[in-house]
């Protein structure tokens, strides 16, 4: 043992850096140079110096990944780039045409990069100067979970990238997975437990992450791989294939069966070859994820509000399964539409046991000509959404009666209509149908919207059944004597669900527009609507002209929100809302909206710029009343260009519109009028 503390510091040092260099030869490179015992060994000696050394440990320390029990709820995390989702080929020809696209727009591609789908759970972790701070799920793309204590059992996750001058922030992504190998191993332990065993690896991955006692996490056998990074500061990478390089090179383990090719002949045929292999893996996949490698050409193509147009998902075909149809039932959601669904004999089906199947509409039933007592064909549809095919015909009995939708709404007794032009049928009932009422308070107080924790689907049903829930106004009024008065609400759980709701209260905008449920207003659109006009009263006061004009917002959705505000109802809501404290402005608002010195100006991107990112620039664009295009054209004001642009700088000098760097664009962003009013104007 050392006999100082100078000593004992780098003995630690030596430990540390060996142990994490033999965990990632076991797990990421499947080449350990020790043994079993010799690790175990170096682990109890790293045990005993930082017992007789406190000062010396550390919260990345090898002895410490399992961590302590998490102390309540997850709490949110907002990514600072978006995590986007992906396109979806479902058959080559689908694929052949997205590569048709993107040669189209950018010419020749000389390379695609080819990984494999991993079925598991989203994640993001962020490294500040080489060292793991916080880990996150996807959540809704913008706002995940934090699951920091639970990542940091995960053995092959470094705690430090394995990097002399680590950037000063980087964020990489990938999937967390639980291997096939040791997933009957854990459902055979559920079960001698007597607890609910999990359907499928990926639920146990999601499981075990989501687990509030780190210990039980780090007793499970997860895994990741890394497939994308959402920022590196100091950084540019040239191509996807660099970044893996990167990735290898920082410790950070990723998927040794990618390939690069450079024709989407040899992609097609890494898709056939993994369609026959995909259950020769250690961990399941659903698809291939086909990616355009070199960096300029992916910010030549852009993305849409969801997904990068540089990369799609090509989706294994589903596995079907038959089983017998018992019933079809009819659910009421909460903007009232009637959706009818089957009720199965359970059936394993691509890995889940299925017992509930969508039939989508009226229509879709007919076309089917699915009745109760048939046997089926149930699928899941892009391995996630079960669904009912078809009947079996060959064994339906004889006499077997055609299912007839029901004319009255299920649970309010209201007649069902079907707007002409339309393939739902609704109950028109919005205010009375109590299916329609839960929901939509539900979805008020869900994770996408107002985040109400403890206000659950059965304390929202037993508010409502007492009188107190009408509307989502009245959350605000609830009361401790309403919530005692339901049974079974002690003082400390009263105490939370009210302080969750006084907390609900400070959220954004966005959140707020999402929680009222206007049709066609998801996360992206309230986000939209809450950047531009920055308060829900600007909002609620908009034309259906001055709603479209706002980028991403077209007529369809400005008439859906105008609609929703000018009636009587709604209004008196949003009254209500404001009485009871919900929070209407913009995040930062300070009631002061900057000038618009570019209005009806039209810029376009290209490359890389040292101080802002790509959403940054955009944001600070269509806050001064300018709007950001995907493609140069005549109209083009302005086109920014940063490092390694793309062709787009070609073609703004080939059109002779005026080239910004990033100076340049700066400073016009600081001026006071703008620089030229008539340019830009028009649609490319």
């Amino acid at each position: 043992m050392p006999v100082s503390a100078e000593e004992a510091a780098r003995r630690v040092d030596e430990l540390r850096a060996r142990l994490r260099d033999a965990l990632y030869r076991y797990h990421v490179l499947s080449d350990p140079d020790i043994s079993d015992a010799e690790y175990d060994e170096l682990f109890r000696e790293l045990e005993t110096l930082e017992r007789d050394y406190p000062d010396l440990r550390t919260d990345d320390s090898p002895t410490q990944t399992v961590g302590a029990v998490q102390a309540g709820a997850f709490a949110p995390v907002r990514h600072r780039v978006p995590m986007l989702s992906l396109d979806n080929a479902f058959s080559t020809e689908e694929l052949a045409a997205w590569g048709r696209r993107t040669e189209r727009i950018v010419g020749d591609v000389p390379a695609y990069v080819c990984e494999l789908k991993i079925d598991g759970v989203a994640v993001s972790l962020q490294y500040e100067r080489g060292r793991l701070v916080r880990a996150a799920t996807r959540g809704d793309g913008r706002v995940g979970d934090d699951i920091t204590p639970n990542v940091r059992t995960i053995a092959n996750v470094p705690q430090r990238l394995a990097l002399d001058d680590p950037p000063p922030a980087f964020e990489v992504r990938g999937e967390i997975y639980f291997p096939a190998s040791g997933f009957e191993a854990l459902n055979q332990q559920m079960t001698d437990e007597a607890k609910q065993v999990y359907a499928n690896p990926r639920n146990a991955a999601s499981g075990s992450l989501r687990q509030k006692d780190p210990k039980v996490t780090g007793s499970r056998q997860l895994a990741m791989l890394c497939h994308s990074f959402g920022l590196a500061e100091g950084m540019r990478f040239a191509s996807h294939s660099a970044f893996l390089g990167f990735c290898e090179r920082a410790g950070l383990p990723v998927a040794g069966q990618t390939a690069i090719v450079s024709t989407l002949e040899e992609v097609e045929a890494f898709v056939a070859h993994w369609a026959e292999h995909r259950h020769d893996l250690e961990y399941e996949i659903d698809g291939v994820v086909v990616k355009v490698d070199a960096s300029g050409l992916q910010e030549e193509l852009g993305r849409t509000s969801k997904a990068p147009r540089w990369a799609i998902a090509y989706k294994y075909p589903p596995e079907e399964r038959t089983t017998l149809l018992k019933d079809i039932q009819v659910s009421i959601g909460r903007t009232g539409v009637a959706t009818p669904f089957a009720m199965l004999e359970p059936v394993l089906v691509a890995g889940s046991t299925v017992a509930l199947a969508t039939l989508h509409n009226q229509d879709e039933v007919a076309r089917r000509d699915v009745r109760p007592g048939d046997t089926v064909f149930v699928r899941k549809a892009g391995d996630v959404i079960p669904e009912v095919v078809g009947p079996v015909l060959t064994k339906r009995p004889k006499r077997l009666r055609r299912w007839k939708f029901p004319k009255a709404c299920p649970e309010c007794g209201t007649p069902l209509v079907r707007p002409e032009g339309e393939s739902a049928t609704r109950c028109p009932n919005t205010t009375g149908c109590p299916a329609q009422r839960w929901g939509t308070l539900v979805h008020f107080a869900g994770r996408g919207a107002m985040d109400i924790e403890h206000l659950g689907e059965k304390t929202v049903a037993a508010l409502i059944e007492a009188g107190k829930l009408h509307d989502a106004a009245d959350i605000y009024r609830i009361t401790a004597d309403d919530l005692a008065a339901l049974g079974g609400y002690k003082d400390r759980s009263i105490a939370n669900l009210l302080g969750a709701i006084e907390a609900s209260k400070q959220r954004p905008l966005d959140r707020l527009l999402v929680g009222l449920g206007i049709r066609h207003v998801g996360g992206t659109v309230a986000t939209l609507l809450a950047n531009r006009l920055k308060s829900l009263e600007a909002i609620a006061a908009a034309s259906e002209e001055e709603l479209a004009g706002v980028g991403g917002v077209g007529p369809t959705i400005a008439a859906s929100v105008a609609a929703w505000f000018a009636d009587d109802g709604n209004q008196d809501l949003v009254r209500r809302l404001v009485e009871g404290g919900v929070n209407t402005k913009a995040d930062g608002d300070t009631g002061v909206e900057l000038p618009q010195t570019l209005a009806g100006m039209s810029f376009v991107l290209t490359g890389g710029l040292d101080g802002f990112t790509r959403d940054e620039a955009t944001r600070a664009i269509e806050d001064r009343g300018g709007r950001v295009a995907s493609s140069v054209s005549k109209k083009t004001a302005y086109v920014v260009v940063g490092t390694d642009p793309g062709s787009k700088a070609a073609r703004a000098t080939e059109l002779g519109v005026p080239i910004l760097d990033e100076p340049a664009f700066a400073a016009l962003l600081e001026q006071e009028a703008a620089a030229d009013p008539e340019a830009g104007v028009g649609d490319e």
